[in-house]
């Protein structure tokens, strides 16, 4: 509107408020429009899911607690149910049935403490040695 109409009418509120009402308007549909659609808990992020991957992979023995344990020391902060979650989507089984120890790998893996035992030796009271 023009100036001079403006002075002849009476306004109830000034143009500073209507445009600052505006401003309010404008900026409350723009937030409301990239505002996140997804409700819950952001997604993890994509290198803390390949490094729970590739320490599960490279330690089959580890569960998911222990996996945990490990993120935590390498200060990476996520739940114990996140990484369980991660393995899961992953198709990864928990870890007893990850590692099957068969009676053939035992005596394989406790060779060395075998052969030790066998060339110990001991005295005892009598003073004999016993082999």
């Amino acid at each position: 509107m023009p100036t001079h109409v403006l002075h002849r009418m009476r306004l109830l509120v000034r143009p500073d408020t209507v445009l600052r009402w505006h401003r309010d308007l404008v900026a409350r549909r723009h937030a409301a429009q990239s505002r996140s659609k997804r409700g819950g808990r952001p997604r993890t992020i994509h290198s803390v899911q390949a490094l729970v991957l590739r320490l599960a992979s490279e330690n089959p023995n580890w569960g998911y607690r222990r996996l945990h344990g490990e993120l935590l020391v390498l200060g990476v902060k996520v739940a114990e149910s996140t990484v369980w979650e991660i393995l899961k989507d992953a198709g990864i089984p928990p870890a007893p049935e990850r590692v099957s120890n068969t009676w053939a790998d035992f005596p394989r893996s406790q060779a060395d403490a075998l052969l030790v035992c066998d060339f110990f030796e001991t005295i005892t009271l009598s003073c004999t040695y016993s082999r």
